[in-house]
């Protein structure tokens, strides 16, 4: 990934999807005050005209405009949804489209799927040849119900070869913060047999474990026969970087949140 700037909003774009207008925001460049501060892309208790004006600010580094997000209200399923034209503006200007869609996948242009973050990971997708993109929210839940995977096998269902699926891996929360009790690791362990390659105990806290979300959600997309030189895995962490990023872990619910972009 890389860091682009323009106008004093800070943005990270994935090399592997440079043919779409994609981006994953940071909390730089936008307008909202205290702990919105300052590029807050939910209303969360903000001003309206404050995020209004961060979606023009942060959509016009895309070539993208505000009315034609697509929002869902994610809620940790593995749920997915197909959208197009007729979807724009639901979230940001009308009722969202649905509740309890954590995916949201389109075959049509000019239509920006929206993804919301505050550590959790956001994996975004594209085929090169059939012209699909789709952007899932992956918390713990999601990654133990393997939503990436369901995202390659909804995109087969529509037409994608998994050789033509592109993947990026978004910044989230890392394997050095992830911080998490015997609950979680037993959820994992029982879903995943290589689970154990991707978590350590805490030798610090006795009962936890730090979990590397990052190469769980990589791992499940290669075993959805996603090729490994098709996927490009961030491996930023949203907490220790949260002078860029906003982190429930490090600021707790009195924050802003970040989002994702994805369209053709």
């Amino acid at each position: 990934m890389k860091l682009v700037e323009k106008d004093g909003v800070k943005i990270f774009k994935f090399d592997i999807l440079e043919d779409v207008k994609h981006c994953f925001s940071t909390r730089v460049g936008g307008v909202s005050k205290g702990c919105y501060e300052s590029m807050n892309l939910a209303f969360r208790g903000d001003e309206r005209e404050n995020v209004l004006e961060n979606y023009d600010r942060i959509l016009a580094l895309i070539d993208s405009k505000k009315e034609d997000t697509v929002w869902t209200r994610q809620v940790h399923t593995d749920n997915i949804l197909v959208v197009c034209k007729k979807d724009r503006g639901k979230g940001l200007f009308f009722e969202r489209i649905k509740d309890g869609y954590d995916g949201i996948i389109t075959m049509e242009e000019d239509v920006v799927l929206t993804a919301f973050s505050a550590d959790c990971v956001l994996i975004y997708f594209y085929d090169r040849v059939k012209k699909i993109v789709g952007i899932c929210h992956s918390g713990w839940r999601g990654t133990v119900l393997a939503i990436a995977g369901k995202m390659v096998e909804k995109m087969v269902e529509l037409g994608s070869l998994r050789e033509n699926i592109v993947c990026g891996i978004a910044p989230a929360i890392g394997k050095c913060c992830f911080q998490v009790d015997d609950v979680v690791i037993d959820a994992f362990k029982d879903k995943f047999e290589f689970f154990d390659k991707c978590f350590e105990v805490d030798k610090k806290s006795k009962g936890h474990y730090f979990v590397d979300l990052h190469s769980i959600n990589e791992r499940i997309l290669l075993e959805a026969g996603i090729k490994k030189e098709n996927i490009e895995n961030s491996r930023i962490c949203t907490k220790c970087g949260s002078d860029l990023f906003f982190s429930h872990r490090e600021m707790g619910e009195k924050r802003g949140s970040l989002a994702g972009f994805i369209s053709l």
